[in-house]
């Protein structure tokens, strides 16, 4: 008979351990999950779902151009970098609300969302995703 063990908020480290211990070829998994950087909340971004297949992802890059964002997916993320070139030519600001810094942000995709488009304007950064729905799955209308 197994011996049932019960973990509590406390204990949460331990089990994680446990499990890390006893797996084989999660360590990517794992530390995908584990390793975020949650502490980053720049660039602003919006996720909205527009239906069950479809959603978007909105980044707001005020300040930056289309040569200084560059959009790829790797290792199942999609990762948006943002490089900011120093100007040559400081002006004296009296307040500086507009963040100028460059950034890589990376979302996790799952095996069956797809990128369908990326466009930049006024801003914006808006990146259409997609659910790759199987055939067999798909809705089949016969009236």
């Amino acid at each position: 008979m197994t011996n049932i063990q019960r973990y509590h908020t406390q204990d949460l480290g331990t089990l994680v351990d446990k499990i890390m211990k006893n797996s084989v070829g999660m360590d990517d998994y794992f530390n995908q999950f584990f390793n975020f950087d949650s502490t980053t909340n720049y660039p602003p971004y919006n996720l909205v779902q527009i239906n069950n297949v479809d959603s978007r992802l909105e980044i707001a890059l005020a300040g930056f151009s289309k040569d200084e964002v560059k959009v790829y997916t790797e290792y199942g993320r999609i990762v948006v970098e943002g490089k900011k070139e120093k100007t040559e030519e400081e002006s004296e600001y009296l307040h500086r609300g507009l963040a100028q810094r460059s950034f890589q942000r990376a979302w996790a995709l799952s095996e069956d969302i797809t990128v369908k488009d990326v466009n930049f304007a006024d801003g914006l950064l808006t990146i259409k995703l997609g659910k790759i729905v199987p055939e067999h799955h798909a809705r089949k209308d016969f009236l």
